[in-house]
């Protein structure tokens, strides 16, 4: 747990671990997924309930915790309102996880260095949102870190998670059944 962000793993809290320059190892094993919660999100549950519903991020944690270790997968889960703490927690995904799942929040939008962190790490990432980015204002409608993701899934309120969960497994599944790679390099040539 760290004093600027909530980190979960199962039931019991993660440490910080240095940040992995090298490339990650091939894995054996269980499937590994660093979900990441931007700002504002611990605020669910009494933040706008309209535009975000009612559910708690405590709930989707826990459904999501629930739904991984169905699969056989493990899963840590991190919210953090710091654009820079969740650039080191990205690059720590990579050391660690064999996919991301993210919803940036307001970050979103605006940030460069989250969408240069996607794409350095070389995760298969999928974006997720609550709400409809697209039926919202103008200046919600771009993403800047969607370029860098395999998918983006919105507006299904917590079933967003839960399908970009699904898709992130499938995809690592996928991805372990054929060889192929995590990500193309047109994807990763792309600006």
């Amino acid at each position: 747990m760290t004093a600027r962000g909530r980190s979960t793993q199962g039931s019991g809290a993660t440490r910080r671990q240095p940040i992995s320059r090298a490339a990650a190892p091939q894995r054996t094993g269980a499937v590994r997924i660093q979900v990441l919660h931007g700002p504002n999100l611990n605020l669910l549950g009494t933040r706008d309930p309209a535009v975000y519903g009612q559910a708690t991020l405590a709930e989707i944690d826990a459904e999501l915790t629930r739904r991984a270790a169905a699969r056989g997968a493990v899963l840590r889960s991190t919210q953090s309102n710091l654009e820079g703490e969740l650039v080191e927690l990205i690059q720590r995904a990579r050391g660690w996880a064999d996919a991301i799942v993210i919803n940036p929040g307001g970050y979103t939008h605006t940030s460069v260095a989250i969408r240069d962190a996607l794409d350095a790490v070389a995760l298969p990432a999928v974006e997720v949102h609550l709400s409809n980015l697209h039926a919202r204002e103008p200046f919600r409608h771009g993403s800047l870190t969607a370029a860098k993701c395999i998918g983006q899934i919105c507006g299904f309120g917590p079933q967003s998670y839960y399908l970009g969960l699904d898709a992130a497994l499938g995809h690592v599944e996928a991805t372990a059944r054929d060889g192929t790679p995590r990500k193309t390099k047109s994807r990763r040539a792309s600006i």
